[in-house]
């Protein structure tokens, strides 16, 4: 028998800690599930590939001060530099450099605007950059259908725009989703009602923002716009990178000293940077977890050794009347077990709801239910693990103890 009467019998007499318990064990299981959640979510983002050998990769940024500068021949004069130094494989003007945390995204439907009322319209949104075709190979990317623009069919400006493209290469990605039939190549996107044909795609591209809603959307337009601020991003041969990135500077300034040479970054670090706020986080939720398990465990171990030392008479009692070691043993778990199960179900109900609220308010993702059942599994078995101790130490009280006066 498990003695359910005479252990609420028992818990009624001591309502205060008992209640405080349940309370600290709802709390412990509504908050660690959602941090579990989060650090599951943020885990699954820090992991996500780029598509790009970061490590090999390093953005530059210039900002031309001379007046009456040739922009257009200045940023292609740049870039012929940058590939005559050593170590260089390749090196490309951006508009928006991948993992940088600045760029620009736009929704582009696919069917003109003027028939965004059709059932089968679909509008998507996706980070974009203008760049050369000399992109595609220092970013290393991979073509998996179609092909990529030529230098050709480039669009050039001298800071003043013009036409739209008329092509464009975009991530898997953002085909899958914008055309989810599969029949994307070779179809077009729209700005407004103008079309654009996609004729390449590549496997995998992260855009300027590794934490958006959608980071593996991108698109590349065959566009280069001259202004007085330009970025280039470089691909060096391998463990060849820092000595490039602390040259750079001086063989840039040495081809045009009317600008400002700035922001010479590896694409590693401008993610981990970007990423900083996260993985600290991630810490702090970690040690939140810790912390909490802990206080809880310590509060149902002291509590279990507050009863013991309440109750030594009466165990000495049931043990001279010839109650097993076992059978102590199994009051103090199964009264433990109650006092947590109540707790967890306390919990599990604050759990949905301030996993609902995180989603409304900020951004993290849907909570799932499965995040309260793997706690409350966990919760439950450092609960039983903390009243082991105590249990087998009441176990062991002397059936004389009874006889004793107080």
């Amino acid at each position: 028998m498990l003695e359910i009467k005479p252990i609420f019998n028992s818990l009624f007499r001591s309502k205060a800690g008992a209640i405080l318990l349940v309370l600290q064990i709802a709390i412990t299981l509504a908050i660690v599930s959602n941090s579990l959640s989060i650090i599951k979510d943020r885990m699954d983002y820090l992991q996500t590939d780029s598509g790009y050998s970061e490590q090999d990769l390093f953005q530059i940024s210039t900002s031309v001060f001379a007046k009456d500068t040739d922009l257009l021949y200045l940023l292609e004069e740049t870039e012929r530099t940058l590939l005559g130094m050593n170590g260089v494989v390749n090196a490309s003007f951006m508009r928006e450099v991948p993992l940088s945390g600045s760029g620009s995204s736009s929704n582009f439907g696919n069917k003109p605007l003027d028939q965004n009322e059709s059932e089968d319209y679909r509008s998507v949104n996706t980070a974009y950059t203008t760049t050369p075709a000399s992109i595609f190979d220092t970013l290393d990317m991979t073509l998996i259908e179609g092909r990529f623009y030529t230098d050709s069919e480039v669009l050039k400006f001298n800071g003043d725009g013009g036409d739209l493209p008329t092509q464009v290469v975009v991530s898997k990605h953002y085909l899958d989703e914008i055309y989810p039939d599969g029949d994307g190549l070779g179809q077009f996107i729209y700005i407004g009602n103008s079309p654009i044909e996609i004729i390449g795609v590549v496997e995998r591209a992260m855009g300027p923002w590794p934490k958006s809603n959608r980071p593996l959307n991108f698109a590349f337009f065959p566009i280069v716009d001259a202004t007085g601020s330009q970025k280039f991003v470089v691909r060096t041969e391998p463990d060849m990178r820092e000595q490039v990135m602390n040259e750079v500077e001086e063989v840039l300034l040495a081809q045009f000293n009317q600008r400002v040479i700035m922001n010479i970054q590896g694409l590693d670090d401008a993610k981990r940077e970007y990423q900083a706020s996260d993985i600290l986080m991630l810490r702090m939720l970690v040690i939140l977890i810790v912390l909490l398990v802990s206080i809880t465990a310590l509060g149902i171990f002291g509590m279990t050794v507050f009863n013991i030392n309440k109750r030594t008479k009466q165990i000495g009692t049931r043990r001279a009347l010839g109650a097993r070691k076992s059978h102590i043993i199994r009051y103090f778990l199964v009264e433990n077990s109650i006092l947590c199960i109540s707790g967890m179900v306390l919990g599990a109900i604050g759990a949905i709801y301030l996993g609902q609220m995180l989603f409304e308010h900020y951004s993290v993702p849907a909570f799932s239910a499965m995040y309260v059942v793997y706690t409350a599994i966990f919760v439950l078995i450092i609960s039983l693990l903390s009243v082991l101790f105590p249990a087998n130490r009441a176990a062991n009280i002397s059936p004389s103890i009874a006889t004793r006066s107080v």
